[in-house]
């Protein structure tokens, strides 16, 4: 299933939504209508502002506060991206060049601050104690995620455990900000909103998994990033741990080298030891399992057109090509 077919449930809405984004990304500065237009144009599939979107709709939500509180949470995730690009260096995304690169690191840096603070206007505006204290706990804890990212590069001895807590932080605490908000905007009760919060979170998590499969299998035509960049940058991820706790000596002695050092020079023998290891099968595993965890977590909702397109985001976030 493509992404266009997953949220053809909430087509009107996502347009409304799109309207929301470029309403609110105005400013009187010349420079931050043209990066804000131009990550607009660099398309992404939406994940996040579609949850907050489903998850309301699956109580039954007939407001329209959701739409503003799915462009917050789109705001907040463009701006970590803008400021994820500069730290990594990154010179491509969604097959574009990188704010970063178009238009300088300051600039990139800057204007992901306008983000930040545009989307906490936003949320005021909403006038719900209860968003507010979501949203910014979830900034805080994904800022938090993205210094234990930048501690753990070009660290092999980093365990499973720490690798995880680095997803969870940094991606998947948005996914679960993003089904709590739809969830608080329709009224939910606590019990609900907290399956709601564990079904965004095992989904974020899943996702997350799955993209680090990707770095090692998919086409960079499809990604829109070359392939290896994690291993460039030094990140221990899932494939990488599995290879030095599964594989051999020597292989685990690559990698190890591989991630301290960084760099591309090791690219080819790194993937035939994750290959040989089974590393992405493994990877893909733990990906279905909180997947599942996912589809568990809402198994209380009624049925509706949009708590079934919850179900086939779960699985969407584990069979992806890109």
């Amino acid at each position: 299933m493509s992404v266009q077919q997953l949220f053809a449930p909430i087509a009107a809405d996502m347009q409304a939504v799109d309207t929301v984004i470029r309403n609110r990304l105005h400013s009187d500065v010349a420079l931050i209508r043209r990066i804000a237009e131009y990550i607009v144009g660099s398309g992404g599939k939406r994940l996040r502002p579609a949850l907050v979107l489903y998850a309301a709709g699956a109580l039954d939500y007939r407001g329209v506060h959701h739409h503003e509180l799915a462009a917050v949470v789109e705001f907040i995730h463009t701006a970590s991206l803008l400021h994820d690009d500069v730290v990594d260096e990154s010179d491509l995304r969604r097959g574009k060049r990188t704010a970063n690169a178009a238009f300088g690191n300051a600039s990139a840096v800057l204007v992901g601050d306008f983000l930040y603070s545009r989307a906490f206007q936003m949320m005021v505006g909403v006038d719900e104690m209860r968003v507010m204290r979501v949203l910014a706990d979830a900034t805080n804890i994904i800022a938090e995620g993205e210094v234990l990212q930048l501690l753990n590069c070009h660290n092999a001895d980093v365990v499973i455990e720490d690798y995880l807590r680095v997803i969870r932080y940094k991606t998947a605490k948005l996914f679960e900000a993003a089904a709590r908000l739809g969830g608080i905007v329709a009224g939910a009760d606590d019990a609900l909103e907290q399956r709601l919060a564990a079904f965004g979170m095992h989904l974020g998590t899943a996702f997350q998994l799955i993209d680090d499969v990707l770095d090692y299998s998919a086409d960079e035509a499809d990604t829109g990033k070359h392939l290896g960049d994690d291993l460039a940058e030094g990140k221990p991820t899932l494939p990488l741990i599995h290879v030095m706790q599964h594989g051999t000596a020597e292989q685990g002695a690559l990698v190890r080298h591989a991630i301290e050092g960084g760099g591309r020079g090791d690219f080819a023998a790194v993937l035939a030891a994750i290959q040989s290891t089974g590393a992405l099968e493994e990877t893909r595993r733990y990906a279905e399992a909180e997947a599942k965890l996912a589809i568990d977590a809402i198994s209380v909702l009624p049925p509706s057109i949009f708590k079934e397109a919850l179900l086939q985001l779960s699985d969407f976030a584990v069979r992806r090509k890109h």
